[in-house]
């Protein structure tokens, strides 16, 4: 098995919008499949409202316990966008108009004839030592302190600022994934299951139930481990195990 240590993460998300319903997040699968991807082991996710002081809280607890926390939303030019503002007081830190961003912005906004006024500055607002994540789309930066990286809300402005800021992240190994599709319902296998997963304590086994169109109940079982050997190994186990036991695969 490999000794990479592992890489945690959190994401806060902020917005009451997503609290009431109004806005349907899109960003949590979209982050938890990148952090997969490049080694990341996404462990918690909040979703907060507007509220300073709950912002903080929940920016701190997280950031205490994970490798990195990311945030999505509440950086726009609105005043009920406070995450900027929240971030700077749980470091402790000033919060200005950065030169940096409105380097960045001005140009974009003098290109479209639009006036770059207060309430779109206040997009420009970093707290002091963080880092610009770049913004393709919109100009507007992010930023990274500490281990926090705030991002905006918007989905696809999340995701180029997604892209930018982990060029500075640390990596741990890939988590791969094996799945295994039987024509069973999860309570005929899942003592075997168990059983298996004892064997192979490594490895992370998932169950999944699942109806197909005509109302068949089906199971998918997923297994997880940052060891491709072992993830074979196991994979290849569990599947001769249900083969035994008479349960056949589902076709794809």
């Amino acid at each position: 098995m490999t000794d990479t240590p592992r890489i945690t993460a959190a994401i806060l998300v902020i917005g009451d919008e997503i609290l009431s319903g109004r806005t349907k997040d899109q960003n949590i699968g979209w982050i938890a499949d990148h952090l997969t991807a490049i080694g990341i082991d996404l462990k918690e996710v909040r979703v907060v409202g507007d509220e300073e002081a709950t912002v903080i809280e929940a920016l701190d607890a997280l950031r205490a316990r994970y490798t990195y926390v990311f945030t999505t939303g509440g950086i726009g030019p609105t005043h009920d966008d406070i995450t900027a503002d929240c971030v700077a007081k749980a470091f402790g830190v000033a919060i200005d108009v950065d030169p940096r961003a409105v380097a960045l912005m001005k140009p974009h906004y003098d290109s479209r004839n639009v006036e770059l006024t207060s309430a779109r500055l206040r997009m420009a607002r970093i707290p002091h030592g963080a880092t610009l994540v770049e913004n393709s789309i919109s100009a507007a930066p992010g930023f990274m302190i500490g281990n926090v990286v705030v991002m905006a809300g918007v989905p696809a402005i999340m995701r180029v600022m997604l892209d930018d800021a982990s060029r500075h992240l640390r990596r741990g190994a890939p988590v791969r994934s094996r799945s295994i599709k039987v024509a069973r319902p999860e309570g005929d296998i899942a003592e075997l299951l168990r059983a298996h997963q004892a064997e192979y304590a490594a490895v992370v086994m998932g169950s999944y139930p699942q109806r197909d169109g005509d109302g068949r109940l089906w199971t998918e079982l997923v297994l997880r481990s940052t060891d491709e050997t072992l993830l074979a190994t196991a994979a290849d186990g569990l599947t001769s195990k249900l083969s035994a036991q008479g349960t056949t695969q589902k076709p794809l």
